[in-house]
């Protein structure tokens, strides 16, 4: 690699599931639908979540770098190796994996990214006008060649320029999964933190650490990541969910309210 920071990619697809697709243009009831399907505006406990877990990141000499990058590359099997470079920072391979529950748009001029548009690269951007709306095939996994001081925010953006996808790198958040002693831990990472560095830290194995991407699904929700058109949906959706509740209420105190006068009506009188 040059000088520059932009990660670049050699990505394999894991599943062969197809792409399901969807426009996103100005149809309302499709968005609504997708929207009361897969999220909601009230926040419900999250279950079986895994639990977070303190990793050891302890800073390495150049000399404590340079043998574990050789530690490193006498464990793996393949030619996914890690280099040092002359200026003390040092290039590698990162395998990461997509558990994306949701649909990611695209320009709706351009047709959804195969896997050769996205080693190709975007093209000559435009103004994005119209979105289309896909689901990327489901457990996809992409090795991707970065530098020592990657970061991971550094890493969803350059995933999604890949697929052109225009959706706010806010909405993702890129994790590190490790089992240890038959418990599986998942941890979300900062913006700033270096998953090559991880890597190397870790050493090769899958199960002792590996990166998937995820939504960004933190307590709160960040409405500054959502797009004009979303937020008018979700304020229909809320307006929706509203006058259904109210519905429900009226409803359930208007039978009650009935049961007690029926109770009135028979009872004798005196």
């Amino acid at each position: 690699m040059g000088e520059a920071e932009t990660p670049s990619f050699e990505m394999t697809w894991s599943s062969t599931t197809s792409s399901g697709y969807c426009s996103q243009e100005d149809s309302d009831s499709e968005l609504e639908q997708y929207f009361t399907a897969r999220t909601s505006l009230v926040r419900r406990p999250r279950r079986d979540q895994d639990d977070p877990v303190e990793w050891e990141t302890p800073d390495l000499s150049q000399a404590e770098i340079e043998q574990k990058i050789k530690e490193y590359n006498g464990q793996i099997n393949s030619n996914l190796f890690m280099s040092l470079n002359k200026d003390g920072s040092y290039t590698g391979f990162i395998k990461v994996q997509l558990k994306l529950v949701r649909p990611v748009s695209v320009p709706s001029n351009k047709k959804p990214p195969s896997l050769q548009d996205a080693q190709r690269g975007p093209g000559r951007g435009t103004a994005v006008k119209r979105r289309t709306s896909f689901y990327l095939p489901k457990d996809a996994v992409k090795h991707l060649h970065v530098l020592s001081r990657t970061r991971a925010r550094e890493v969803i953006e350059a995933l999604l320029r890949k697929f052109l996808v225009v959706d706010d790198p806010r909405k993702f958040a890129l994790f590190e999964r490790a089992e240890r002693n038959g418990q599986v831990y998942l941890r979300k990472l900062s913006d700033d933190e270096q998953p090559l560095r991880l890597r190397l830290l870790a050493g090769p194995s899958e199960k002792t650490l590996s990166f998937i991407l995820k939504e960004n699904d933190s307590g709160e929700v960040n409405w500054d990541a959502f797009s004009m058109p979303e937020l008018h949906n979700f304020l229909r959706i809320l307006q929706r969910e509203e006058e259904e509740h109210l519905r429900q209420i009226l409803q359930k105190y208007s039978h009650c309210r009935q049961k007690i006068q029926e109770a009135l009506h028979a009872c004798p009188l005196g």
